[in-house]
């Protein structure tokens, strides 16, 4: 797939602007604060629908503005394809696909896919379990949009579940010696829990199978950017067991937890079981990624993961993904610069940002469209 342009009106700091994409690779370089990477976060909501750096979308919007607009021209195997996105100070977000609005956000997903990699995704490695969650539910979303249909389900559950469990939490403190507590509480939190391990087991289940074919791929990368001297191993760790890829099974492990946990989750006033409490572990070489030193390290690692998901949505999708570079180059040594481009050539469209272009070296350049962006306005540069 191939962005050929896009178009930004009252979006961050952009107030109308027209990107035409004229090379394999494009690098958009200016000072900080000027919306280089605010134009790759356009791209990311026409992949997504979600920005890593804002879940609220009158952020997005120029200020004094009541909407902003990304629009794209996007090549695909089958044809061209005309994304809209229009976000709003107030009121919901709208959705177009080929001049035609869609009623459910869902179709809009698939259809551009990108994975990016900024300075922040070290946080892959060292942040917190939500982060690798957050990680594996967007690439899972690319994969299978319905997936986002799935999560919200889960999501949607467990609020109303972790609601139920303050009520009975809040009875418990007000109940006098003599006070019987009522038993109703106790059956709707039965038909909750029910609901909580089938839509559950379906979050599970897809991370545990995407993470299946993401891992040998992120090893494979690892080994050859380490010069075959680390062996990475990536692992799912659910909180709920999956000893194997069966539906009854899992929702059984879920419902015998959720049981085995009843008491502790009554008294915290909250849902102690499911994925939401999932994590993913890194290990180097038998040791925890987290503590096995460098930074330099951790870059490694991260940049195996970008690659093995830009090989993933390859195979999947039948097409090459757009690859997002997010001032991330000056952070990789040249030994790194090097595998990234040998990587990716000219098979990945990328989107690169930099303060300087002393970073890059004649290779990047000479096979780079360089575009300067000042104060949200872009010029060509060569």
């Amino acid at each position: 797939m191939y962005l050929k342009c896009l178009k930004l009106r009252q979006f961050r700091n952009y107030r109308d602007c027209l990107v035409n994409f004229e090379a394999p690779k494009t690098i958009l370089v200016g000072n900080n604060a000027q919306g280089k990477s605010n134009l790759l976060e356009a791209v990311e909501l026409l992949s997504t629908l979600k920005s890593h750096r804002s879940g609220r979308d009158r952020e997005m919007v120029l200020e004094d503005a009541s909407m902003g607009q990304i629009q794209a021209l996007l090549e695909r195997a089958y044809g061209s394809v005309e994304l809209g996105l229009t976000l709003r100070s107030q009121g919901r977000r709208t959705v177009a696909l080929n001049r035609e609005s869609l009623r459910r956000q869902l179709d809009f997903l698939g259809i551009l896919n990108a994975v990016q990699f900024s300075s922040l995704d070290l946080d892959l490695v060292r942040g917190s379990p939500e982060r690798r969650r957050n990680w594996l539910d967007s690439i899972l979303t690319q994969l299978e949009p319905i997936y986002a249909y799935i999560l919200q389900q889960y999501n949607q559950v467990l609020r109303q579940r972790n609601a139920l469990l303050k009520t009975i939490r809040k009875q418990e403190e007000e109940r006098t010696p003599e006070g019987v507590i009522s038993k109703q509480p106790q059956t709707e939190l039965a038909l909750w829990d029910a609901q909580l391990a089938t839509a559950g087991s379906r979050v599970t289940r897809r991370r545990a199978r995407v993470l299946q074919r993401l891992a040998p791929l992120a090893q494979s990368w690892h080994s050859s950017i380490s010069g075959k001297t680390e062996l990475l191993e990536v692992t799912y760790a659910p909180n709920v067991n999956l000893e194997k890829d069966d539906p009854e099974a899992v929702q059984q492990a879920f419902l015998d937890k959720l049981h085995h946990r009843r008491f502790p989750e009554q008294r915290q006033g909250i849902t102690l079981v499911g994925p939401h409490r999932d994590d993913v572990e890194f290990t180097i070489n038998q040791t925890p990624a987290r503590s096995y030193g460098s930074q330099g390290q951790q870059r490694t690692l991260v940049l195996a993961l970008k690659l093995a998901e830009l090989k993933l949505i390859e195979e999947v999708v039948g097409e090459p993904p757009l690859l997002l570079l997010d001032d991330v180059l000056a952070e990789l040594d040249p030994n790194r610069q090097n595998q990234l481009l040998d990587a990716i050539q000219d098979r990945f469209q990328t989107l690169i940002t930099t303060t300087h272009l002393g970073a890059f070296d004649a290779q990047w350049l000479n096979s780079s469209q360089i575009l300067s962006v000042q104060a949200g306005q872009i010029h060509t540069l060569a």
